[in-house]
């Protein structure tokens, strides 16, 4: 049904093609990306989903369907998505399962070589999503569901208390500072109890069981309580405590589901969940993941402090083909254990040195081809986002397409990062408060230990620099390319020119593991195999 609102429209014109309501078992969404649940993936039809305005890209990854429609957009238009669904769930009815769609995917089964055709379509989508499903990227997804539910909450305190500590030093409202402490460090507090529910959630068990577990952890009371020869701290483990007893609860939980009589299972089940994995928790877990929490801070240090630049260009230069292979997963729980100890990651502002570089890499593109109208309105239309951390739009219409402005993005990286750790090496850290954002955005949430004007200083002094770096290094290395597919009809605006080529350039450089951006924020999905020219 027609509406003003883009969103809703944005919604309504995915539904169908992604093969109707009973086809969508599960609709959710990160900071950029559309993640559902199908019945069957064969019915969607993927041509038209990356055809409607605003789709920025689509990845599969093998157990879900990620739609790439950018930071905003994307909340906005899976709630229109979940209403819509709600709305079907209760005009079905009783019975219906067929998936209601216009798509010729959802229609009867076609004879002929229209029906060979599609049958081998879908075969190869299963192929692809068999070869996809590889152990590692099924953990890190996981370890991925557990930890990007908390990023809003992890922003909104980190910014919060950066305000907060800017109040502090200067003197300034020092009735209203410990108020803002209480609600910038409460959700900190309390992170384990979040992390333990999500992880027994997205691993089969009770969510509620695993927060009851994880909140063990953080109980003052563990400090009287002795393991190994020594007595536990409260919090002592951190979020891999918390994960690690969560874990354990669900295997606890699942062992007593297959052999607790049916009328004891309401009493005996959550109490010998709780009981033995709180038990273990307690005995075991909080010890051991508080030394390799421990080690893991002591590294970063020794990292910084023993190798600065070279850390830093590594890490910088290196993040986006991470990204690429969907291992940046595991540095989630790295970052969020260096904000509870330290009250900042050190690693983010090296990892966001990478969306720097892109940014110089896309200027410089946009400067070479001046006769390339196509390349040059993605670029005017991605690069705001590109400058506040968002990286989709630029990967997907420039620098993976291209395939050479690719790597040159990743030079302009590692010289973003070798600033940022030259200063490192000097006794200057400089800090995240929060997971997420990166280029400009990250501003509000740095922190270290010279000041907010020094951190600032050289962070920004990082950040021009990978610009400069990528940017010239793109401008002498690359000459020119084969222009972009003019846009489709209708897409209309900004919003529309980015949304098509966007749509057009990934369609030459998919990747098939669904990982999340190049600046701590969703979205460097493609590969660096390019279908375009380069000279």
């Amino acid at each position: 049904m027609p509406t003003s609102d883009p969103y809703t429209s944005t919604a309504a014109a995915l539904l169908p093609l992604l093969g109707g309501p009973a086809n969508i078992t599960s609709a959710a969404h990160c900071m950029t990306r559309l993640r559902l649940g199908l019945a069957d993936a064969s019915l969607v039809d993927e041509e038209g989903v990356r055809a409607v305005p605003g789709v920025l890209g689509v990845v599969t990854d093998g157990e879900t369907y990620q739609v790439i429609l950018g930071p905003g957009a994307v909340a906005k238009v899976t709630a229109g998505l979940r209403t819509m669904l709600a709305d079907a769930s209760h005009d079905s009815p009783p019975g219906a399962g067929t998936p209601a769609t216009g798509t010729p995917q959802a229609a009867a089964p076609a004879t002929g070589t229209a029906g060979e055709l599609a049958a081998v379509g879908a075969g190869l989508r299963k192929a692809r999503a068999r070869r996809n499903a590889t152990p590692l990227k099924g953990a890190l997804r996981r370890i991925a569901d557990v930890f990007v539910p908390l990023i809003p909450a992890l922003i909104g305190c980190g910014v919060l208390a950066g305000l907060n500590g800017l109040l502090v030093n200067a003197g300034w409202l020092p009735w209203l500072t410990p108020a803002l402490t209480a609600v910038a460090a409460g959700f900190m507090a309390l992170i384990a109890v979040f992390v333990g529910y999500n992880t027994a959630k997205v691993f089969g068990g009770t969510p509620v069981l695993g927060g009851a577990v994880a909140a063990v952890v953080v109980y003052p009371g563990v400090a009287k309580v002795t393991a190994f020869g020594v007595a536990l701290a409260p919090g002592q483990g951190g979020v891999l405590g918390a994960m690690a007893a969560a874990l354990l609860g669900v295997a606890v939980e699942r062992w007593c589901r297959g052999r607790v009589p049916d009328t004891l299972d309401v009493l005996l089940t959550p109490t010998l969940t709780v009981l033995v994995a709180g038990l273990g928790t307690l005995y075991g877990l909080m010890y051991a993941a508080g030394v390799v929490s421990s080690a893991i801070g002591h590294a970063a240090d020794w990292l910084l402090v023993t190798t600065g630049p070279f850390a830093g260009l590594v890490l910088g230069g290196l993040f986006l083909p991470l990204v690429m292979l969907g291992l940046h997963q595991a540095l989630i729980p790295i970052h969020t254990t260096l904000i509870e100890q330290q009250g900042y990651t050190v690693l983010l502002p090296l990892l966001a040195m990478a969306g720097a570089g892109q940014v110089g890499a896309a200027v410089a593109v946009y400067v070479r081809l001046r006769q390339d109208t196509s390349v040059r309105t993605t670029i005017r239309s991605a690069l705001p986002a590109g400058l506040l951390g968002v990286g989709e739009p630029l990967i997907y219409g420039v620098s993976l397409p291209l395939g050479r402005p690719f790597l040159t993005a990743c030079v302009g990286g590692a010289a973003g990062g070798a600033f940022v750790g030259f200063f490192a090496l000097l006794g200057d850290r400089v800090g995240a408060t929060a997971i997420g954002p990166s280029g400009w955005a990250l501003f509000p949430l740095l922190a270290g230990n010279r000041g907010p004007l020094a951190t600032a200083a050289i962070y920004a002094g990082g950040l021009l620099t990978g610009y400069a770096v990528g940017f010239l290094a793109t401008y002498a290395g690359f000459s020119g390319a084969v222009p972009l597919p003019e846009r489709p009809e209708g897409s209309g605006g900004a919003e529309g020119a980015e949304a098509a080529e966007g749509v057009k350039a990934s369609e030459r450089s998919r990747r098939p593991d669904g990982s999340d951006g190049p600046d701590g924020s969703d979205g460097s999905d493609g590969s660096p195999r390019s279908a375009r020219s380069t000279r």
